[in-house]
């Protein structure tokens, strides 16, 4: 297929708000137009405006299917995604309209991992119920056998998914006292595994049966959607916490209820749902369960962060050279 020409100033259309500063600096660059009001976008809406640009800039709350990518035209030859993951891309559709699609790794390792901290640290110890408690206003004092939990350290933190984010999270876990387990496609190597003080299992279901603390941080794909379902959530013993702020439908959230009102898993930090932004009314009513809106990466650093990548990528393509960022074939 012959190369398209690039514009020189192409028309770039960004599908939600993002940073006063990152809009600026897109509107100085490209012909640039935004979502004024942040409304997710209809399908219809999606589809009108894919056929409108040269750069599309998606996010994570917008399903870029194969449909949409078809009737895009010819005119789009840019995907600059915002955000690392592209699970909501058709990544095949777009090659076969010789269409580059780019992401913005490593920006937010560091804001989802103190995340997940936070969520390994509130769930065994019981801070959002207690909050709750003091707000009521039906807190009667200290007492002894009152709002107790379970301490972290000493205890063993299994991690799915050994990239960027779960090394991050290793790091912090250590300084709690947490021994670190982890599965991971591939072994990290000796060096970092010694600096890491980390146990590589090559068979998931076999580091669930040890663990104390389960959190998750692989992309979600063909492979991971409901990676922890039913029945490997029967390997892990009642006394689990699950943590989760990786992507909704990692794990199947039909099991993980049915575990948590059943006391075979002892609770859940989750910051992703299967079908976002509808939660299951069941786990809402759970008392052992830690929730937050998918703000894992909800930092202004982060989010400027991100933004600076996704104009970097796009006057990386302008110039006439491949975006650092490409989505590359056999990307997972």
């Amino acid at each position: 297929m012959p190369r398209r020409p690039r514009p020189a100033r192409p028309r770039v259309l960004v599908t939600r708000r993002l940073p006063q500063a990152v809009e600026t600096r897109m509107a100085e660059l490209f012909d640039a137009s935004f979502n004024a009001d942040d409304h997710p976008m209809t399908r219809e809406e999606l589809r009108t405006a894919i056929r409108d640009c040269d750069v599309f800039v998606p996010t994570v709350t917008d399903d870029i299917d194969a449909t949409l990518i078809d009737e895009a035209g010819e005119r789009l030859q840019l995907i600059a995604n915002y955000g690392a993951g592209v699970n909501h891309i058709a990544l095949q559709a777009a090659r076969a309209k010789d269409i580059i699609v780019t992401n913005t790794p490593g920006v937010l390792t560091e804001d989802t991992a103190d995340m997940t901290m936070a969520l390994i640290v509130s769930v065994p110890r019981r801070l959002a119920e207690g909050e709750k408690l003091v707000r009521s206003g039906h807190w009667a004092g200290w007492s002894p056998s009152n709002m107790l939990g379970h301490r972290i350290g000493g205890k063993a933190l299994g991690i799915i998914g050994m990239g960027r984010i779960g090394q991050a999270v290793a790091r912090r876990a250590r300084a709690f006292g947490l021994s670190i387990h982890y599965h991971n496609r591939h072994r990290l190597p000796e060096v970092l595994e010694a600096q890491l003080a980390a146990t590589w299992h090559a068979d998931l279901d076999e580091m669930l049966a040890k663990i104390d603390i389960l959190t998750i941080h692989t992309p979600r794909n063909a492979d991971s959607e409901n990676l922890i379902d039913r029945r490997r959530i029967g390997l892990l013993r009642p006394h689990v916490y699950l943590i989760n702020a990786s992507r909704g439908g990692i794990v199947d959230e039909e099991a993980l209820v049915e575990a948590l009102e059943t006391g075979k898993l002892a609770g859940a930090g989750l910051d992703v749902w299967q079908y976002e932004p509808r939660i299951d009314p069941r786990l809402l009513a759970l008392p052992n369960v830690v929730m937050t809106p998918h703000m894992g990466s909800a930092t202004f650093e982060g989010r400027i962060a991100t933004g600076e990548r996704v104009i970097a990528n796009i006057r990386i393509w302008v110039g006439g050279d491949r975006p650092p960022d490409q989505i590359l074939e056999g990307w997972v």
